[in-house]
């Protein structure tokens, strides 16, 4: 399965510039527009790409050239210049940790947690002062381990990580290069993994407007950046859609969602999480995110996304899953307990004698079956066909 895996296409490409005598080139450099992530992801060479020209074969849903047009879209974007990386210096560098290197990409609304995570570790590479390959691995291990420490109820974050550790280190390459050699390559795909996942977003948005289309109704369940973009993408591309947005209890997060639709003129209609089966008559799509999707192709999100899905299957409504390929999971849960609970506090406003309890877990499992399809920034997937996306993501 090499064949098909991001470090292996990476590589390929290196030989085949180093065979024709081409410099390495950076792949954030600036002075060469023309290398892109769709470039990077999608070679025209039958041996290197097989996996993305063979990708509608295998998985009957999206094809080589809708996931290359939206890549290539996002690619034009003219805010790619906010996926710089590192803006300090290695002397001040030294003063920080990587959860205050982490820490300072996280005050930025838009940017993902794992993202941060994913940026932060980079940063560590670039900051690093290990003399060997081997130093420098326990290093960036030591500051993934304190990453996933920092929260270890987020599935993303650990999920990003260790995704982040595979996609820069899984290359016997390394092995033959002088270490400036060596470090410099870890960099470039530490970079290059950033980037990817910083545009990711943009990607599922692109993909998903197909499936949108005029005079439809959306349910949508609590706040999820990445349905946001794919709400904010049709709205930009004039399509004539409403929105029934779910109250989202303990937080409410669907009233901050309903208050960003607003100001995109978007027409919204706010429910109290109770009344989802009382309106799904009108329903004819459900988006929802997800803080992780596991490995049978379910996906674990805010805590009453299951019941809307079962609510959404008995009524034949399809539910479609928006999320990036960081928040893919090594986890198999068999039932809601089988996860790390994810705790928040409830306020129902009124005391609650001491001899109540109270449930406060924060999340639920949603199996796949009822599930349509997850649009990711490696395609429109089938849930089926997650398992397989995860084995090439980590192995």
């Amino acid at each position: 399965m090499w064949y098909r895996s991001a470090s292996f296409i990476l590589d390929k490409q290196q030989e085949e510039n180093d065979a024709e005598g081409k410099p390495e080139s950076r792949l954030l450099s600036t002075a060469s527009p023309s290398s892109s992530m769709a470039d990077t992801l999608q070679n025209p060479n039958p041996q290197i790409s097989a996996y993305y020209q063979t990708r509608a074969a295998h998985h009957g849903v999206v094809t080589t050239d809708w996931l290359a047009q939206a890549q290539a879209a996002v690619g034009r974007d003219p805010d790619d210049g906010v996926s710089e990386i590192s803006i300090i210096s290695t002397d001040s560098g030294k003063q920080l940790s990587v959860i205050d290197e982490f820490n300072n990409w996280r005050k930025q609304p838009d940017l993902a947690e794992a993202v941060a995570a994913i940026r932060a570790l980079a940063w560590v590479i670039r900051s690093s002062e290990a003399t060997t390959m081997m130093e420098l691995e326990i290093e960036l291990k030591k500051a993934s381990d304190s990453l996933k420490s920092w929260d270890t109820t987020s599935i993303s974050l650990t999920a990003g990580c260790d995704l982040f550790m595979r996609y820069v280190t899984r290359t016997s390459a390394l092995e033959y290069e002088d270490f400036n050699s060596a470090k410099s390559r870890l960099l470039e795909r530490a970079e290059k993994f950033g980037e990817i996942s910083y545009k990711a977003r943009k990607i599922i948005a692109m993909l998903s407007q197909d499936f949108i289309f005029d005079g439809c109704t959306i349910l949508v369940h609590g706040f999820s950046r990445v349905v946001l973009e794919v709400l904010k993408t049709a709205s930009q591309s004039r399509k004539l859609f409403r929105v029934l947005c779910t109250e989202g209890r303990p937080d409410r997060t669907g009233l901050r969602l309903s208050n960003e639709l607003a100001k995109l003129d978007v027409p919204v209609k706010l429910l109290i999480d109770s009344a989802v089966a009382y309106s799904m008559d009108e329903v004819d799509m459900i988006f929802v995110g997800a803080d992780g999707v596991v490995e049978s192709g379910g996906i674990i999100n805010m805590m009453g996304t299951y019941q809307i899905a079962l609510v959404a299957k008995s009524m034949n409504k399809p539910v479609y899953v928006a999320a990036e390929s960081y928040k893919f999971a090594r986890l198999y849960p068999l039932d809601q307990k089988d996860m790390v609970p994810a705790l928040r506090p409830i306020d129902f406003g009124v005391p609650i004698p001491s001899k109540v309890e109270v449930e406060t877990s924060a999340r639920d499992y949603t199996p796949p079956q009822y599930l349509t399809l997850l649009f990711t920034d490696l395609g429109v997937l089938t849930p089926s066909v997650v398992s397989d996306e995860l084995i090439q993501l980590y192995l």
